[in-house]
């Protein structure tokens, strides 16, 4: 009565088929009736009711068959338990499920999933572009054995390792190899998958592809090591200071005048360990404002040496500055004058 809506006295000598299911069901309805008026108990079916107001209610029902004292069958007992807010819930789970599956699949980031086993249970069209490995060519295989390089099967499987422990890694680069060229290097996060009752089930990593900015920085850094290189064995004096004076810059050239090594330089004040006292404050202003953006050209730098004799080196002093574009020291490139000057 609660569920239908109808009275006792409402359903009582009706028949149920006709009068309570709807006409679509009544013939999986009489199926199980009949199922059970032969003898045979019917477990789990899903009976679709509808109350009196018209709604619909789903009621997981068991129909068993009702015996007379000679054993015979004389009718059916059904008994159920209402499922339509459970069955609201599931299929609100499977929208849900679907919807995050299709957004898995069409995000523009690399992503995978892993069972506990390891094996690859998500494999999203943008990683099946960066990686050149189709979803079918990766479900099913092991990550580390099949997709991972010899060198960093050991700390990507640690990852994994961690993640299905309950241990989240928010980042881990992952190059991705095809034939022994590698296609892609990602960057990518490692965290705990779990089921409806919070059992771990697996891994999902959500990455972006770095393989442009790895190249970059390759090329920056390439890019500096020439120009470290450049200025160490210029055929000109070069040293630079951070913004607190200390000598950061050396070149051979330097030694060769001055006959401090590099080591004997770098990290001293290039002004109390350099500069004569009388010439200290005229230097200290050419770095100031080369610290202040305000750059010096031609500027007559004194200079002793080791062994105490004097040089004098004809000096542009160049304001340093960071990628930002922040001042961090100064740079000066000189030439030798101290013959021309005596």
């Amino acid at each position: 009565t609660e569920v239908s809506g109808y009275s006792k006295a409402e359903t009582i000598g009706r028949h149920l088929v006709n009068t309570f299911i709807h006409l679509e069901f009544r013939s999986s309805v009489s199926e199980v009736l009949q199922n059970a008026l032969v003898g045979k108990d019917v477990a789990n079916f899903e009976l679709p009711l509808f109350t009196k107001s018209g709604k619909r209610r789903e009621i997981l029902l068991n129909a068993t068959p009702r015996r007379g004292d000679d054993g015979s069958v004389i009718g059916v007992l059904g008994v159920g338990q209402d499922i339509t807010e459970l069955n609201q819930q599931r299929t609100e789970a499977l929208r849900i499920a679907d919807d995050l599956g299709r957004i898995i699949e069409t995000a523009n980031a690399p992503i995978f999933g892993v069972d506990i086993h390891g094996h690859v249970t998500e494999w999203n069209l943008k990683l099946a572009e960066l990686s050149q490995f189709t979803c079918d060519m990766a479900v099913g295989k092991s990550l580390v054995a099949n997709f991972v390089t010899a060198e960093l099967k050991a700390s990507v499987g640690h990852v994994l390792l961690k993640a299905l422990n309950g241990e989240h890694t928010p980042s881990f680069e992952l190059p991705l190899v095809l034939d022994g060229e590698q296609k892609a290097v990602l960057l990518m996060n490692a965290a705990t998958r779990r089921g409806q009752n919070n059992e771990v089930i697996g891994v999902i990593c959500v990455g972006q592809d770095i393989t442009q900015i790895n190249a970059m920085t390759a090329e920056q850094q390439r890019v500096a090591d020439d120009l470290s290189r450049v200025i160490d064995t210029a055929n000109a004096p070069i040293f630079g200071v951070d913004m607190e004076g200390m000598v950061t810059e050396w070149n051979r050239k330097a030694v060769s005048i001055l006959g401090y090594t590099k080591a004997e330089a770098i990290g001293k004040n290039l002004v109390d360990k350099f500069i004569q006292p009388e010439d200290r404050k005229s230097v200290s202003d050419v770095l100031s404002k080369a610290l202040a953006g305000k750059e010096t050209a031609n500027y007559e730098l004194p200079l002793l040496s080791k062994h105490d004799d004097r040089f004098t080196i004809l000096l542009n002093a160049t304001t340093r500055r960071d990628a930002k574009g922040n001042i961090t020291g100064v740079v000066g490139v000189g030439q030798d004058i101290t013959e021309i000057k005596t």
